[in-house]
């Protein structure tokens, strides 16, 4: 039975103050999630996000009354579609994501369920017995029969992610009581103060962020030089260019400059500049030399002296 037209306007109304009140919203898939597991994460949100369930359909016609004085959340309507909610929140955003995806429970494989992940059986003994070895047949899984019990030779995987699981497969990962899949809600889009983007921007950091606008700004600086427009990062390596085309013409012409004064004179007279490195180079190994002559001399009077008996 349908919401009453008085359950639909009082929807409306709570959309709209949670809309006005916070800034960011998580729009949320919740296949595979229970009451139970939906109270625990509503329990979890607590003070940092307001989890908000609703029918599709009453979802758009709420999101469309509104569209005339808030045309930005125009951008939430492309996925108002499947099993989806919101969660409203002022909060940090990555550490309401993480939140809302923190609670998982295992859940077993169920026939003609849609498998989020791949799904292997592990080779070794299952401890069933040899009457149930159709099972592995059915799905190509090599056995044999190892002290009255039937073994799984290597392993193999039964469920490719993505597709759904076969009612054989599911019976086998029961029978071996493996369950395989874990579920709660996950984050499919994120609107935060008209932009909306995917989660997975949440886990790009600061430094990538920084590499990221670094890198434009080079390839901006590359093509302005290239075609010889000047823009605000291409104005440097203009300058430094510019300057070095003068140095250039200093040195091959009579003109000069201040700036090439010294350039021209370190050419026409390079070993004015190199004295002083090799003198004060030099100078070292000198007094080392000496210190050593010293040494020496002191050695050699001291010996003259030992040579004298004690009677001479």
């Amino acid at each position: 039975m349908g919401a009453s037209r008085a359950d639909k306007e009082l929807y409306f109304q709570k959309l709209k103050d949670l809309l006005s009140k916070y800034p960011s919203i998580f729009i949320v898939n919740v296949d595979n999630v229970g009451s139970n597991q939906m109270h625990q994460i509503r329990v979890a949100l607590r003070g940092k996000g307001v989890v908000l369930m609703g029918k599709n359909t009453m979802v758009r016609r709420a999101l469309r009354s509104i569209l005339a004085e808030n045309p930005q959340y125009e951008r939430l309507l492309p996925h108002v579609r499947g099993n989806i909610g919101f969660v409203f929140t002022e909060k940090e955003l990555k550490d309401v994501r993480d939140l809302i995806v923190a609670n998982k429970v295992a859940a077993p494989a169920r026939a003609g369920a849609f498998a989020p992940k791949d799904v292997t059986v592990p080779g070794g003994n299952t401890g069933m017995e040899p009457g149930k070895t159709s099972f592995f047949q059915a799905l190509g899984i090599p056995t044999k029969i190892a002290r009255g019990t039937i073994e799984i030779v290597s392993d193999v995987k039964v469920v490719t992610a993505g597709t759904r699981v076969g009612s054989s497969e599911a019976t086998l990962l029961n029978m071996l009581n493996i369950s395989p899949f874990t579920y709660g809600m996950t984050v499919v889009q994120i609107y935060d103060r008209g932009n909306s983007f995917s989660p997975e921007v949440l886990d790009v950091d600061e430094q990538e962020l920084i590499d990221r606008f670094l890198s434009g700004i080079k390839t901006v600086a590359a093509i302005s030089l290239a075609l010889n427009y000047p823009t605000l990062v291409s104005v440097t390596h203009s300058l430094v260019n510019a300057y070095k085309n003068l140095l250039a013409v200093s040195l091959v012409t009579d003109y000069s400059f201040e700036g090439a004064e010294k350039i021209k004179e370190y050419l026409e007279n390079p070993e004015a500049f190199a004295v002083a490195a090799p003198a004060g180079d030099a100078a070292a190994p000198a007094a080392e030399a000496a210190k050593e002559d010293e040494k020496e001399e002191e050695k050699e009077e001291s010996d003259e002296d030992m040579g004298f008996g004690l009677f001479d």
